[in-house]
């Protein structure tokens, strides 16, 4: 029997997008299977079928590339954005092939960026069944409880959301501003900002140093660095 897999796994695994992101393009009609255009997701292919993304045919799958960005404050985290702010994509060097984001990090926050060819990889690297452990330097404006590191290695239900355990140490800090080091696995949006607000702590400076086995280093900011696939 012939190996067949979903339609936007295929094309997740070529590089061209997420498998998210390969559904929308189903969907709006930009995907055709020997010279048909789908008109759903729900659709098998195998090795000998001819798709193509815009009238243009997909590759076989290329060898996973994984490149580390320094995002700096003020980049939104996605190839199109509505409101016309610029995009870490658009500021990627032009040799760059066509690369997505492992992840995201929001417009306020800096620091490593996973940007790889490869959506299926990307996809495993965020599902938290990996168990990948994040790590942030963040700077706070608020009293912190002298307790906070043991209230969130119990983990925390902010407005109806669960928030697994996280790791925190607090750094010396003059008045009302403090470092701290937390590190997450699950990695939910917005989390170390409204874990902090939970405790009427503000977040002013959010820096990702680590993800899985990656790190930021010494990478200075809005440099790009291809490092080999772990």
């Amino acid at each position: 029997m012939k190996k067949q897999e979903r339609i936007a796994k295929r094309i997740a695994a070529a590089g061209v997008c997420s498998r998210r992101d390969a559904e929308r393009l189903i969907l709006a009609g930009r995907v055709s299977v020997n010279g048909k255009v789908l008109e759903t997701p729900a659709c098998l292919v195998g090795d000998e079928d001819i798709i193509k993304v815009d009238g243009k045919e997909i590759s076989e799958k290329p060898a996973t590339r994984v490149w580390l960005y320094h995002k700096p404050i003020g980049l939104v985290t996605t190839a199109r954005d509505p409101e016309g702010r610029p995009t870490v994509f658009g500021a990627l060097p032009p040799d760059m092939p066509r690369v997505i984001s492992v992840g995201r990090l929001d417009l306020n926050s800096e620091g490593l960026l996973l940007l790889t060819n490869d959506g299926e990889w990307a996809r495993k690297m965020e599902l938290p069944s990996s168990h990948l452990k994040r790590t942030y330097r963040v700077r706070v404006h608020g009293k912190i409880p002298a307790d906070l590191p043991e209230q969130l290695a119990k983990g925390r239900t902010v407005a109806g959301v669960h928030y697994a355990p996280c790791e925190v140490k607090i750094e010396k800090g003059t008045g009302s501003n403090s470092w701290l080091t937390m590190t997450l696995e699950e990695g939910k949006n917005r989390e170390i900002r409204r874990l902090m607000a939970s405790f009427g702590i503000q977040v002013a400076r959010l820096i990702r140093l680590s993800y899985g086995p990656y790190e930021l280093g010494d990478l200075p900011k809005g440099k790009v660095k291809e490092v080999q696939c772990v």
